[in-house]
């Protein structure tokens, strides 16, 4: 997190209420970034603080952060310890000065389906919700992108992203330990909104949505990707406790009841852009996320399912707008 004198989406907030409650929740997010458990993370960042790279580029599957050659010996050895600290990955490809890392998460599938509906965002302020270490966020940079800002609680990440900066300082990405629930102090700010792999884990998803509205521009865009299951009726599926393994899972709609949410928020446009069940080629295990991952979390006897007996996932890609 930069100071908010040198941040590109400091002047766009009018509201002087809102002004200081981001400057509360700024002040109350740094501690997090010191806690005992993150010392081997922070360790990392601070092995591999003097190191820099020429380029970066965001225009291709693998996000480019330098090149092989930017570094010597001594440093790539130094770099690769710091990156295998935050195994496990979760979104990706990158390559950052020629280290591949597969990420558990083909995030470059999610960007080329949600891409021909993007076509650009030339000069637009972008907000990601749920930015993680920051992957779509250079995707969204490379798209013309003015200002991106990254909303992003978890400390882990936010350490992620700053050793990336580090190596290749954009000051045109913000990253803000904030969550969803604060973007409507944001208001009017954002041209352009991805809520990806969010509203699925909040109890109050239709309050999300209209938080996220508020946060738009005139005539702006939210785009959508939200886990969820199949049927017809309007019903959310709220599992008794994990839901594919995964904790914190709260409601998982069909596709109609997705749009009813998205409706009774406000909106008036929407559109479909992709719906179809979560394939095990899309997330899964890699060498830099040695983890359980879907393959493990389907009945091995019925894949339509999970193993607790639920529908198995789908995902749902909608481009909406108010």
């Amino acid at each position: 997190m930069r100071e908010s004198a040198e941040t590109g989406w400091w002047p766009l907030i009018k509201d002087p209420v809102a002004r200081e409650e981001l400057h509360r929740l700024r002040e109350e997010a740094r501690p997090r970034l010191m806690e005992t458990r993150w010392e081997t993370e922070r360790s990392a960042v601070a092995s591999v603080r003097d190191l820099r790279v020429r380029t970066w580029r965001g225009d291709t599957s693998s996000v480019h952060i330098g090149e092989a050659a930017d570094l010597n010996e001594e440093q790539h050895a130094r770099l690769k310890a710091a990156l295998k600290a935050f195994i496990p990955w979760k979104k990706g490809p990158f390559a950052i000065a020629g280290h591949s890392i597969d990420a558990e998460w083909r995030s470059d599938w999610k960007w080329e389906r949600f891409w021909p509906y993007v076509r650009s965002l030339e000069g637009e302020v972008v907000a990601d919700i749920g930015c993680n270490n920051g992957y779509y966020m250079y995707r969204m940079l490379s798209a013309g992108a003015r200002q991106v800002v990254g909303f992003e609680p978890m400390a882990r990440h936010a350490l992620n992203f700053e050793l990336l900066q580090n190596l290749h300082p954009t000051p045109a990405l913000d990253f803000e330990m904030l969550g969803v629930e604060h973007v409507d102090l944001f208001s009017g700010v954002f041209d352009t909104i991805f809520c990806l792999g969010i509203l699925y884990h909040h109890t109050d998803p239709v309050g999300l949505l209209r938080k996220m509205a508020k946060a738009l521009r005139y005539r702006g865009r939210l785009f959508i990707d939200c886990q969820g299951i199949p049927g017809q009726d309007p019903v959310a599926l709220t599992p008794a406790g994990r839901y594919a393994g995964a904790g914190g899972v709260w409601f998982l709609p069909t596709r109609s009841c997705l749009e009813n949410w998205i409706r009774r928020a406000g909106y008036t446009r929407i559109t479909w852009i992709h719906a179809e069940a979560l394939s095990t080629e899309e997330q899964r295990a890699t060498e830099w996320a040695p983890v359980k991952s879907l393959p493990e979390f389907l009945d091995p006897n019925d894949p339509s399912k999970t193993i607790e007996g639920y529908a198995a996932p789908e995902r749902f890609y909608l481009m909406v707008q108010l």
